[in-house]
């Protein structure tokens, strides 16, 4: 979990105090680990994560600085619909902000992307401004869907979850970089280029052989081994 902010911090995803990704813990799978506000990513060790219940209270971890109370609702609100979730990530990265401008899917315009066919996709179609009540959040994970994978969160930014935060973690790297992907074919079309879509099989064919959260898992971990790496293990504190 540690590593994976600091995979997020060098690739630029932090905004202020806004982001987030939760852990569920495996011995009491009613309550998460989280982040502390206001800490940067970069900086981010496992001994800094609050462990908070279902109804917000820190009940271990570090507690010397609280929760993010919009990514508790959120988070929150996902766990508790999506049973099978173990992890989530949210932050307000630049390019995946800039797509949700347009409430619109991703496209299947390329191979990375089909990761997000299907169901795998959601959009949030609402903006109720920055998340302070349990409703908001409620209707953001039913938007997710039962199969949902990664979401666009209209004027906001992207959430995506796993079995691992490994698989989160990676899906979020994967839906950024597709909306950068996106961003650049868009404006490569409006001066009058062609989109050349995967036919519908393909999509289907990759999507049902790369989606496996093993497979996922073992996606994120280059990322992972680097960021050890460059940091010196400075995580693990």
């Amino acid at each position: 979990m540690a590593l994976a902010f600091r995979v997020f911090a060098r690739k630029g995803y932090t905004e202020g105090m806004s982001g987030h990704i939760s852990v569920r813990d495996p011995e009491n799978p009613h309550s998460f680990w989280t982040n502390p506000l206001g800490r940067h990513f970069g900086l981010l060790k496992a001994s800094d994560m609050i462990l908070v219940d279902y109804s917000g209270n820190a009940i271990g971890g570090n507690m010397s600085r609280p929760a993010n109370a919009a990514g508790f609702l959120i988070h929150s609100a996902v766990h508790k619909a999506r049973p099978d979730v173990t992890a989530a990530c949210h932050t307000h990265s630049p390019y995946g902000k800039a797509w949700s401008s347009f409430c619109r899917p991703l496209e299947m315009l390329n191979q990375d992307v089909t990761y997000f066919y299907g169901s795998a996709q959601a959009v949030y179609k609402e903006f109720g401004g920055v998340v302070f009540t349990e409703e908001e959040g409620e209707r953001l994970a039913a938007a997710l869907g039962t199969e949902g994978k990664g979401m666009i969160l209209r004027n906001h930014g992207l959430l995506t979850v796993g079995e691992t935060v490994d698989e989160a973690c990676y899906l979020y790297t994967l839906m950024e970089r597709s909306c950068q992907m996106q961003l650049l074919i868009e404006a490569a079309a409006a001066n009058g280029l062609p989109k050349v879509y995967v036919p519908e099989e393909s999509a289907r064919y990759t999507f049902e052989h790369a989606h496996d959260p093993e497979a996922l898992y073992w996606e994120a971990q280059p990322d992972m081994e680097y960021e050890e790496a460059m940091c010196g293990g400075a995580h693990k504190g």
